[in-house]
């Protein structure tokens, strides 16, 4: 039997990370500005994430011996003295990326299958395998492969058409059943949510899986297939399509093949949690892709409001993740609860900068390698 090729050489931080730019204080845009006080309880909640991340012990220790509720110039002052600003860029080598919304819906819904609510809310089917392959593979941390096991093979899981028509083995994973097909797929794109029974409960439901299958702009099919102009194709617009075309709603939903299961989660929870492990804070907690990002991590985000060139200079916190956010650049910015948070989240399609906060002794070389591949053309593109 042949011996196994030696391991390849390390190789060196700065071929690790050239994304990665060192930046100054007063490089970034409104940094003076913040009320950095809003954030601090986002950023407390990341601590809480990381607590078992070394890299991390230090200034979240360092957070723990503030005043409980600190003034401005001193969480300024904690920042600064803890942490080092790097702008980030994309592959391709711009500093510029897309930043769109996201928010926590409220949806009607049953415990119960009734003429009304009929479209469920599923929970991971027991035959849903997650291969994690990072042991072997390091490189591959951030890539879990689903499947099912067919014989003596891994094949992939069911299609959300697959899904929909009752071929996987779903029967009994109902959480709670909705009334709209729509809202439903919304509310798997944003990851979580509530319901509101008829009795006034509520039930409050988070991500809990996905079956494997890549993300598929609906939006985007639309646009393809002549049904809407680009600037159309936001959540607002697509639903009213919908509402237009409820024949062909089958037709445009099952163009996306990835599909979301939901876990119950309880409802005294400031948020709906992330992918961080941790309730995401309306205005201050930002979807990224880890690839390119550490998960946890304080983020200064240069963008615009949403329809508008009026600027939204912001110290976010990286604590969520999502199928659709691909790219060095590329944030979702979770805007909260409600109506009026998802009209912001539905219409954000802007342009942005981003500057990854990092402990001034973080280890820049051991963060995750795949980024320098990944394109940040490759997200939602701003449609649905």
């Amino acid at each position: 039997m042949p011996s196994p090729p030696p391991p390849e050489p390390a190789r060196p931080a700065a071929s690790v990370m050239p994304w990665f730019k060192a930046a100054t204080w007063e490089q970034l845009p409104g940094w003076r500005e913040d009320d950095l006080v809003a954030a601090w309880p986002a950023f407390l909640q990341s601590c809480k994430g990381l607590k078992n991340n070394p890299a991390w012990t230090g200034v979240c220790q360092a957070a723990g011996r503030l005043p409980a509720a600190p003034e401005g110039v001193a969480v300024r002052a904690f920042f600064e003295q803890q942490f080092q600003p790097w702008q980030i860029s994309q592959a391709e080598g711009g500093a510029e990326g897309l930043v769109t919304g996201y928010y926590e819906p409220l949806l009607r819904g049953s415990r119960y299958l009734t003429p009304k609510y009929r479209f469920p809310i599923h929970a991971a089917p027991d035959d849903l395998l997650v291969v994690d392959l990072s042991a072997l593979y390091p490189e591959l941390k951030s890539l879990r492969l689903r499947g099912r096991l067919q014989g003596n093979k891994v094949v992939p899981y069911f299609s959300r058409a697959e899904i929909e028509a009752g071929t996987a083995p779903v029967r009994g994973k109902e959480l709670v059943w909705v009334d709209d097909p729509v809202e439903l797929f919304f509310l798997q794109i944003q990851g979580s949510g509530r319901v509101r029974l008829d009795n006034g409960d509520i039930v409050r439901v988070g991500y809990a899986d996905q079956n494997g299958h890549p993300y598929r702009s609906i939006g985007k099919w639309l646009v393809d297939k002549g049904e809407l102009t680009l600037d159309k194709a936001s959540m607002q617009g697509i639903k009213d399509w919908g509402r237009r075309n409820p024949e062909r709603l089958p037709e445009l939903l099952n163009a996306n093949p990835s599909y979301v299961f939901f876990r119950e989660l309880p409802n005294h929870l400031s948020g709906p949690l992330g992918a961080l492990g941790v309730p995401l804070t309306a205005e201050r907690s930002i979807a990224i892709d880890p690839r390119g990002m550490p998960l946890g991590a304080p983020v200064w985000l240069a963008t615009t409001r949403p329809n508008s060139s009026e600027s939204l200079n912001r110290l976010m916190m990286a604590q969520d993740t999502g199928g659709a956010i691909r790219g060095n650049v590329r944030a979702d910015f979770f805007w909260g609860f409600g109506d009026e948070a998802g009209r912001q989240a539905g219409a954000m399609k802007q342009r942005g900068r981003m500057w990854a906060l990092l402990p001034t002794d973080f280890p820049i070389s051991t963060a995750p390698v795949a980024a320098s591949a990944v394109n940040g053309a490759n997200g939602k593109s701003g449609l649905q």
